[in-house]
């Protein structure tokens, strides 16, 4: 399965097991054959719009369609502590993910970053520019369904030596998985094998802006347990 266009993950994959109170961990590697960057999934259409609308007022774009997959390489997506952006206008932005694997759903938490000078261009081409920091462990998605609505994604960055908090809330801020799912496949069927599918995103605190480390997570406050990463970003220089 692994080629020059797939990322190998090594990622960690829980699931609950008939035994009540265990938890059962499967590390393994996966190939990511496929990575989808889902844009504008918010619920509130009403929201959306006013998104758009702050967003072209600053020289993007609005999207052909809400929601929009944008397709990136998959050789993009990464478990590391450290990437590399060229100049000092890239920022991250906290997500959860789908990930279709040996068979079952799994849910996760990435960091979309993303070059927001690019995207001024064009979205397409700013979603290409950056790695894309997933967290290297999966919940399988059976497990939270039935709690879906109580998960919480958030998000920190260091700024002026403090950390800060510069996102939070919860994951039914975007479109329901299943939903997304079909809006995306478009026949009924579920993810291709091997894709991984970042699913949206939560306003930011103090504006959308250049971030140098960013911590990411999510929470399920039902099971008690949390899925965490972080990451700095080596900027490289923009010589003309």
């Amino acid at each position: 399965m692994s080629g020059p266009n797939y990322r190998t993950c090594r990622v960690a994959a829980h699931s609950l097991s008939h035994v009540a109170g265990q938890v059962e961990l499967r590390p393994s590697e996966v190939a990511i054959e496929q990575a989808v960057v889902a844009g504008w999934t918010g619920r509130d259409p009403a929201a959306v719009e006013k998104h758009i609308k702050e967003l072209e007022a600053l020289g993007v774009k609005r999207p052909a369609t809400t929601p929009i997959f944008y397709r990136v390489s998959a050789a993009r997506v990464t478990t590391d502590d450290l990437i590399e952006a060229t100049g000092e206008g890239s920022g991250g932005e906290v997500e959860f993910v789908l990930l279709q694997h040996a068979g079952k759903l799994w849910v996760g938490t990435g960091s979309d970053h993303t070059d927001r000078e690019v995207e001024k261009y064009g979205v397409t081409v700013s979603k290409q520019m950056c790695e894309k920091p997933i967290a290297p462990v999966f919940w399988a998605y059976d497990d939270v369904a039935p709690h879906w609505n109580r998960l919480i994604l958030r998000a920190h960055v260091v700024e002026g030596g403090k950390r800060a908090l510069y996102q939070e809330g919860p994951v039914t801020a975007m479109m329901d998985p299943r939903a997304l799912i079909a809006r995306h496949v478009g026949n009924g069927g579920g993810l291709p094998e091997g894709t991984l599918m970042f699913c949206g995103t939560l306003a930011a605190h103090g504006g959308v802006r250049p971030t140098r480390e960013f911590a990411f997570e999510i929470e399920d406050p039902v099971l008690d347990r949390k899925i965490a990463h972080a990451y700095r970003v080596q900027t490289l220089p923009i010589l003309g």
